[in-house]
């Protein structure tokens, strides 16, 4: 690291500790990371070499999913829960660029997704970035910010992409997508990808998602790779959308993703989009 390095980060940025989002960052090829968040990545790609591609994998179906809902379901609000360092192909980009106008709230509780989230939308009267903590859904829910834009007599878009998985059982993830989607109108839509064990269906790929989930709990604290019935319990009393819960690439692959993407699956990382009836 080079000795500046830490006077170039942000202020209230603590680059002795990893980040999830700076690791994530990293995955995705970015350049807003630091040594230690290197370090936790380069631990995490000895046991999951593809974890770039799934990262990528992942951010093509967020543009996947924000072009459906914004486009055939008519979503003109969406809610981005754990939505990390801006990079290309934002929410607000793809669902604005459908329709003109729609408004975004982008939430993290990482302070640098704060600092860069702002600089980006300063002059998006339409899009902002709160900094809170999904843990604590009502006060997201109350925020004023998120007050200001949203309308919750209205449909909403809530997306939770890879953050439920880094909520421990015992901080009741279930409970806390049902809180919120219970705040959202009728024809609402939850979007959810989440790190997947497929246990005996694929033993090797278990393996490694139990490897995985070892370096992440030691080096970032957190991280959990469920199975299919408890991440589809994420959706109970909603219209899960076709295709399903599937590996990310399989969701409504699309002509515009890379051409790397298709034809290859990624049974550690799974979707799924539903409608609240």
């Amino acid at each position: 690291m080079p000795e500046n390095e830490q006077e170039r980060a942000p202020q209230g940025i603590d680059i002795n500790r990893p980040s999830v989002s700076r690791v994530y960052d990293f995955m995705l090829g970015g350049k807003d990371n630091y040594e230690i968040d290197r370090h936790v990545a380069q631990l995490a790609l000895k046991v999951a070499p593809d974890a770039p591609e799934a990262a990528r994998s992942n951010r093509q179906f967020l543009r996947r999913t924000v072009r459906h809902l914004a486009g055939e379901a008519g979503i003109r609000q969406f809610l981005d829960i754990g939505s990390g360092l801006p990079t290309q192909g934002n929410v607000h980009e793809v669902a604005q660029a459908i329709t003109p106008g729609a408004r975004i709230v982008y939430v993290d509780h990482d302070p640098i997704v704060l600092v860069h989230g702002r600089a980006l939308l300063a002059v998006d009267a339409s899009t902002t970035v709160i900094e809170a903590d999904i843990r604590e859904p009502e006060a997201i829910l109350a925020h004023p910010d998120v007050r200001g834009l949203i309308d919750f007599t209205r449909p909403v878009g809530l997306l939770l992409f890879g953050i439920l998985h880094h909520l421990a059982d015992d901080e009741d993830p279930g409970g806390i997508v049902a809180r919120l989607m219970a705040a959202l109108a009728p024809g609402s839509h939850l979007a959810i990808s989440h790190f997947h064990n497929p246990g005996r269906a694929h033993p090797e790929v278990a393996e490694q998602a139990r490897s995985a989930e070892k370096i992440f709990n030691e080096t970032l604290g957190t991280g959990r790779w469920r199975t299919r019935e408890e991440i589809l319990a994420y959706f109970d009393g909603l219209e899960l959308l076709e295709p399903g819960l599937v590996p990310l690439p399989e969701w409504r692959p699309d002509r515009r993703d890379e051409q790397a993407e298709l034809g290859i699956t990624y049974h550690t990382f799974v979707g799924a989009v539903a409608r609240k009836p």
